[in-house]
This record gives C-alpha cells, structure tokens and sequence, in this order.
C-alpha cells in the first residue's frame, strides 16, 4: 500500500503547496507526537533541528505547536546535521527526532526526517500509522491544557554534535599541517563542518557558508562539484570537502581537483576496513551503484548487496544482514560503527584519520575504474509516466540494444517531480542512445 504523506526520505515539496505549510506541520507534529507518546515513554521529549531555509522559520512554530498540542515537550536545536539531530535525539533520550529539511533540493522546498528514540529513520509501518492519525479529527489528539508540553531552545547543539564526533577518534587525532577545503552548501553543516576542522587543527578555506535563507544548494554543494573543484585548484588544498543542504551527503575533490563520489569513497572505506578487520559482514550499496564497484568488491573478496534507492533502505539491509557499511553513490554514506544513518561530516573524518600519516587524496581513492554510467532527470508533469506502454517499450527496446552488456534503470524520484533514467555500458554511444530513448519516451 503506498503512502499519501511520506516518500522515500520522510516528507518533502513545495513550500506553501498541498503538504508543506504551516496547517500541515501542525498536523504532522500533532500525529508524530501523538504516536509516540502513546508508545507510554516517561520523558515525552521531542528534539527539533533544522537547515537554513528561509521557510524554517514558518515551519518550524507550526510543528511545535503541533507537538506541544500532543503533550510532548519540545527543545529546538537550530541549524544542525541530519545525523546531529539523530545523535543527540539519541543522546538526550528524546522520543523523537524531527530535522525539518529537503536536503539536496532548491530553497524553495521543504519538509522532515523523522528519527525514532534509537536515531534510526521510521519504518514503512510507523510511517503509515502517523499518516492515519494526521488524516484523523484534530480534536480527538488535542491533549488536556494542564498536559501541554513545554518548549525550549538549546544553544549548544553545534558543540554536543561535534563532541559526539570527536569522541570517535583518538584523543591524539589531529589535523596540523592538513590544508581542506569545504563547500557547506549554506546549509545545515555552515556552522559545524568548518568549526570541527578547524578545532583538529587543520587549515580550512570554508565556501557555502553563508546562508540567506535561499541561497542553500544554490550554485554550491555536493550536487554543484564544480564550486569544490575551483576552490581546491584556487588553494593547492591536500583534500575537498562538499557537503548537501542537511549535511547527510559527502562528495570529496582530491589534491588534483578530480571528483570522488560516494561509491569511491564507499570503496576506499570497506578496503581499509577490511585490513583493519573492522567491516562487519560486507557493504551494502543501492541499484544506483556503479557496476565497477560491485567487480571491485568480488576480487576483494567482499560481499555486497543492492538495496533500493535511498538512505533509509540501505540502512535497514545493513541491519537486517549485520554489516556495518553501506551508502549511495549520491554520498548518503552509513558508517555503522558510529552512527545511525548518512553523515557528510562524520565521513570526512574517517577519510582524513585516513590521510593523517601523508598519504595523498589522489592515492587513497584509486581503487577501481567506473563502468561508464549517466544519470539524466527528466521533469514530468505525473510520475505515473513510468507505467504508460510507450515508457515499457522504451525500457524493453534499450535492454536489447544492451544485450546484457549493461544495466538500464528507469525509477521515480521519491522526492521530485522527476524520472531518473541510469545506464551503464562501456559502449559510450550506445549509452547515450539509450538513455535518449527512454527520454522520448517522457516527453512526448
């Protein structure tokens, strides 16, 4: 059964359109707390984070109202990492955790994660009982006046994250003598990411972090690597750093300004953890992962599993398999030894622990060739395009042209309004001819 209000990564859209406005928020925060506070927790606590959209501050009230009208008590944490909320939701107890987010996507979306007390993303089925009690007659979830709950700001969020982060790694662990660049996507991670680098001791030269409320993902970020590259060019930097609106995504730019996206980098941790007999049972990657990982993986002798798309997903065929590594290309990249989902910040750190004794960017990422692969979005006005007989005789018609010598993958985005055509063949003409056949296919 599909979900009216959740996607692939909790809820997301156009500000002030259908799901993401004010009234809604207060009927997602009167649901959420509802839910939870019906599981009889003693504390009641909801923790409440955020990134840097001008709309937050619309948003943000509307949901705690909505929550507080639940009886949960409510401390807001300002801007924050996705996985910082996850952290300290975890830390303080908290029954949930809410980052009021659209990650990747432009200003003038919106919309939540919703963390459990364990820092984990909801389940399918958790997710489906919420959306019943937020279709369900306000006044039946209205608590009593006497039970309201009460709601605080806590000012030390940033420090608590980074912390957290810190307290991974040995005491002695320092960044002296290492020159990083980073892109914060004025996002989430503006404040954290260039103060956690700088307190290791490392020389930092910080772009996409100053926000304004809509510049977030504009021009900047992981899904803009070309703002990166300039700047590790422009100061001879050891290491690139590029981080999303949240902060949950990671794309690295070597010494040399070459892009390393989240299957290098998944590659490059696994191999070291391997050697340091720290992976646990093998990586699980997505449908999205380059075939050349997977090659990679057989002559290492590493097992390797396909999830669906989304970070979520990945996540619960780690648990369900007891693996302790997993991500997306995208950079969704899960370290389960520390942490409970993606991590832009937390994974820059495992590549520069890497780093510490002067092995160069370029040297460590050099595992192994990418099959050639192109992703191409196509916006569509219904989704449900993907279904129609002239998309399945695009797809049928490309897979014989492939002729098992490739991969063609033709999926809905969980969080726009867009269809994401994958190939993968090292015939670089039929590739694209491929994915222009299935392209026609959208637009006509």
């Amino acid at each position: 059964m599909s979900k009216k209000y959740f996607g692939t990564d909790g809820i997301r859209g156009m500000v002030n359109d259908q799901k993401i406005n004010g009234e809604m928020f207060f009927k997602f925060g009167l649901a959420a707390g509802t839910y939870f506070k019906n599981l009889k927790k003693i504390k009641q606590i909801a923790v409440i984070a955020k990134d840097t959209r001008l709309s937050g501050y619309t948003l943000e009230p509307a949901l705690v109202s909505g929550l507080a009208s639940a009886g949960m008590h409510v401390f807001t944490l300002g801007p924050l990492p996705s996985n910082g909320l996850a952290m300290l939701t975890k830390k303080m107890k908290a029954n949930l955790g809410i980052m009021i987010t659209a990650s990747h996507n432009p200003y003038h979306d919106n919309g939540l994660k919703l963390f459990g007390p364990d820092g984990l993303k909801l389940s399918d089925k958790i997710e489906r009982k919420i959306e019943k009690l937020i279709d369900s007659k306000i006044v039946k979830n209205l608590t009593l006046p006497k039970n309201l709950g009460r709601v605080k700001r806590l000012e030390n969020a940033t420090d608590s994250y980074i912390k957290i982060l810190r307290k991974n790694f040995p005491k002695d662990f320092s960044l002296k003598g290492i020159r990083i660049a980073i892109d914060c996507a004025n996002g989430a991670g503006y404040k954290s990411a260039p103060k956690l680098l700088k307190s290791l001791g490392a020389k930092v030269y910080d772009v996409g972090v100053s926000p304004n409320g809509l510049n977030i993902n504009d021009k900047c970020g992981s899904t803009f690597p070309k703002k990166i590259k300039m700047l590790v060019s422009k100061k001879k930097v050891d290491l690139g750093i590029s981080l999303d609106g949240d902060a949950d995504r990671i794309i690295i730019c070597d010494e040399n300004a070459k892009i390393i996206d989240g299957d290098k980098i998944i590659a490059m941790l696994a191999g070291r953890w391997k050697r340091k007999k720290i992976l646990k049972g093998g990586v699980v990657g997505t449908l999205m992962s380059n075939f050349g990982l997977e090659v990679f993986f057989k002559k290492n002798n590493i097992k390797f599993l396909r999830a669906n798309v989304g970070d979520r997903f990945v996540k619960e065929k780690m648990q369900k398999n007891n693996f302790n590594l997993g991500g997306e290309q995208s950079g969704h990249i899960i370290l389960g030894k520390f942490a409970t989902t993606g991590d832009g910040l937390l994974v820059a750190l495992e590549i520069l622990f890497s780093m510490r004794k002067g092995e160069k960017a370029s040297n460590l990422f050099s595992t192994f060739n990418p099959i050639p692969q192109v992703l191409e979005n196509v916006t569509v006005r219904n989704k449900n395009i993907i279904n129609s007989l002239e998309c399945k005789k695009a797809i049928k018609e490309s897979k014989k042209l492939l002729n098992n010598n490739g991969r063609i993958l033709v999926r809905k985005s969980g969080t726009e309004p867009k269809i994401r055509i994958m190939v993968e063949t090292i015939n670089k003409k039929l590739l694209l001819k491929c994915i222009n056949i299935v392209k026609r296919s959208l637009v006509n």
